[in-house]
């Protein structure tokens, strides 16, 4: 009966330390949350070390949590105690080390230190593009243009060549290449591409020198079946560059339909010469 009292006494004990571990941890994400919200009311406040240090700290309230209850139960108060003490901590580290936990945990520190991208940032990892969403103690998640969750482990970011089209300058070129048909008027074609660019609302001047064009169109190459032709447009940021691109593709073509400027299909033309031989004809003996 007494051991029943204990055991009974020290199951309550874990359920109390377990509900208040939660709702703290639960009260700190909140608080951070409202303070994260207030300090994104400045645009240029960079949330990425804030939303790192929120993660690091709930993590270390539940930790802790686990710890004051494993001290409860007898057979656990000395793990419970190396928690506290730090000297389990160390021991589990060392653990840890080979496993890829501790990986996506020193890989997190380090993109939070060395700061390849930050929250909201747009970047292209292994051919996924997205808008940088969260980074925590074991990953990274992206927002794609379907609103898609794409997760990845901190460990593979560390490993791979990150694109990010909004470090230190977001303005964002988009190259539109055309090919149009031998018999085009190859200076009418350019012409058309410069002026539908320079129009478009999205378009931005980035010339130094305003003696140089405005928009840039050149030939770039004489191919098998057409002249291709090749202009860069400038964009404030990569959303409204790709909007753009869409937007000139169709206005270009509309205005090569009206200029009769042709876009060819692949083909190819094929020149068949008859060359002509004199053969002697000799009469073949009459059959009797």
């Amino acid at each position: 009966m007494v051991d029943f009292l204990k055991d009974f006494r020290i199951g309550i004990i874990i359920a109390i330390i377990g509900i208040v571990t939660v709702i703290l941890g639960a009260i700190t994400d909140k608080v951070l949350r409202t303070l994260l919200y207030h300090k994104q009311i400045d645009k240029d406040y960079d949330a990425t070390g804030f939303k790192f240090l929120k993660h690091l700290i709930i993590t270390v309230i539940y930790i802790l949590g686990i710890a004051f209850a494993l001290i409860q139960i007898p057979e656990f108060k000395i793990i419970g105690h190396s928690f506290l003490a730090g000297a389990g901590v160390i021991s589990i580290v060392a653990g840890l080390a080979s496993q890829q936990a501790l990986s996506n945990i020193i890989s997190g520190l380090f993109l939070i230190i060395f700061k390849p991208f930050k929250i909201n940032d747009k970047i292209t990892i292994n051919n996924f593009v997205g808008t940088v969403e969260d980074i925590n103690l074991r990953q990274v998640v992206l927002k794609d243009a379907e609103n898609n969750r794409i997760i990845i482990p901190n460990s593979v970011i560390s490993a791979q060549i990150i694109v990010n089209t909004n470090m230190n300058d977001t303005k964002c070129c988009k190259i539109i290449e055309i090919g149009i048909g031998y018999e085009s008027n190859i200076e009418q074609a350019l012409e058309i591409m410069q002026e539908e660019i320079a129009k478009h609302p999205f378009f931005i001047d980035t010339r130094t020198d305003q003696n140089t064009p405005l928009v840039i169109a050149r030939v770039v190459a004489l191919a098998d079946s057409s002249v291709n032709l090749k202009a860069w447009a400038w964009a404030k940021n990569s959303t409204e560059g790709f909007v753009m691109y869409c937007d000139l593709l169709q206005s270009i073509k509309k205005r090569f339909d009206e200029a009769k400027i042709d876009i060819p299909y692949p083909q190819q033309v094929i020149t068949i010469k008859n060359q002509i031989t004199e053969t002697s004809i000799q009469s073949l003996p009459s059959q009797k």
